[in-house]
């Protein structure tokens, strides 16, 4: 997104650090969109709705070196403060990240790497709550760490305190290679003991792109202590028309080691941006939702969107 404006400040003072920083920078960006969307079961009389954000970046140098950015979003739908972080970047020891909401750990964010052109092929809104890729836990008031180990390898990893009524902590740890042109891998393992039954998690994914073709294959799996297990699937391929166009498909399946029918899922999604402009559309079909047998729908939305 471009910036409104940026603002240069001589003295961030000490509010947030032991050591002061010598100058930030703010900037200031938007977006907003309108939104269309329905479905086969329990369709809303009006399908059209919208949203939209300011988002706040401040940044600067500290005496010691290391660099503080704070992120801000300001969302309306919520009427309030949504997701927020707090960065400090140490250099060569990695970025440290406390996130207040809307930051996830490696579990979280590589749920499902597959390529699509708008959403993932369990993703659309649908009547009857779709279950998603994992099952990991919100990383709200929870660390976050990056670290580049050489070219073509990150680590990621993520500490969750317990909070609350929370049998213990939730840690996640994940690896990320890009070494090779054109291929992606991502792997991550963890826990969500925010939940009773006190969750074990893995995720893997991989992408390959040739040219304007890309396509990948996903592998995630939620042991339950007590619960029902589930193991996803995944895949998708997405083809760059132009520069400006896209395409994708993908499907999914959500097995749940019981007596549950497999939730079975797909997705065509296309994709067009023109300057600050994109607009992209989704249509989805999902057999059995969570499980429920003959519990079949299907949706779609298209999405115009705003960059300011």
């Amino acid at each position: 997104m471009n910036n409104l404006k940026k603002i240069g400040l001589t003295a961030l003072g000490t509010a947030m650090v032991a050591s002061s920083a010598n100058a930030a920078a703010l900037s200031v960006s938007g977006g907003t969109s309108i939104f269309f969307g329905g479905e086969d079961n329990s369709n809303s009389p009006n399908g059209w709705s919208m949203t939209d954000q300011l988002d706040f970046n401040a940044s600067g140098e500290m005496d010691n070196g290391m660099t503080l950015s704070l992120y801000l979003q300001l969302d309306t739908s919520s009427a309030n403060w949504d997701d927020r972080t707090l960065k400090i970047d140490t250099g060569d020891m990695g970025v440290l990240t406390f996130s207040g909401h809307g930051a996830s750990g490696p579990v979280g964010a590589w749920d499902d790497i597959m390529p699509s052109a708008n959403e993932e092929s369990w993703g659309t809104s649908i009547g009857g709550t779709v279950d998603g890729p994992t099952n990991a836990t919100a990383m709200d008031n929870s660390f976050i760490y990056d670290y580049t180990v050489s070219d073509g390898i990150a680590l990621k990893a993520a500490y969750s305190p317990s909070k609350g009524t929370d049998l213990q902590s939730s840690t996640e740890i994940g690896i990320a290679y890009t070494g090779m042109e054109g291929l992606t891998v991502k792997a991550a393992m963890g826990e969500n003991n925010t939940a009773a039954d006190q969750i074990d998690l893995s995720v893997m994914g991989i992408t390959y792109a040739m040219g304007p073709v890309t396509v990948g294959y996903q592998s995630n799996e939620s042991d339950r202590g007590t619960g029902v297990d589930e193991d996803f699937t995944a895949y998708g391929i997405s083809y760059a028309v132009s520069d400006d166009v896209s395409i994708s498909y993908g499907a999914s399946s959500l097995d749940y080691g019981d007596s549950q029918e497999d939730q079975e899922s797909s997705a065509v999604s296309i994709s067009f941006t023109a300057g600050g402009v994109a607009m992209s559309a989704s249509h989805q079909t999902t057999d059995n939702v969570a499980g429920t047998d003959a519990s079949d729908n299907t949706s779609y939305e298209v999405n115009f969107s705003f960059a300011f």
